[in-house]
């Protein structure tokens, strides 16, 4: 079952932007945790930024200065701000997430989304 869903992809050139977003699918959950990876054409799914439920963030070195992961306020949305893209950021990205269940204060971990596709291209 779908619990998360992704959103944002499409088609931009190189060195342009685009943010993709990572949503619960109801709003009885919040998302406590999130990382986005990413899995490009005949490539394993590899990781491209994570945040955790203190806030703290991390970026892998390939797309480290160009992509942030953020949530806002309400943690009911995390954000990855893809900058200065490039051809190889070409990929389905996926967002996999822990999300609370605030009625029952119950942890979930580890749900994917079916991902969004971003194809960087001129």
């Amino acid at each position: 079952q779908v619990k998360v869903v992704e959103s944002g992809g499409g088609l931009v050139q190189p060195g342009g932007s685009l943010r993709l977003s990572c949503t619960a699918y109801s709003n009885i959950y919040s998302i406590w945790a999130a990382a986005w990876y990413r899995q490009a054409p005949g490539k394993r799914r590899e990781l491209v930024a994570r945040i955790r439920q203190s806030g703290a963030t991390q970026i892998e070195d390939s797309v480290k200065g160009r992509f942030m992961i953020s949530t806002d306020s309400a943690k009911d949305t995390v954000f990855l701000q893809m900058n200065d893209v490039k051809p190889e950021d070409t990929a389905v990205y996926y967002c996999n997430a822990d999300l609370f269940r605030r009625s029952n204060s119950e942890l979930m971990r580890d749900y994917w989304g079916r991902g969004t596709q971003v194809t960087v291209s001129s």
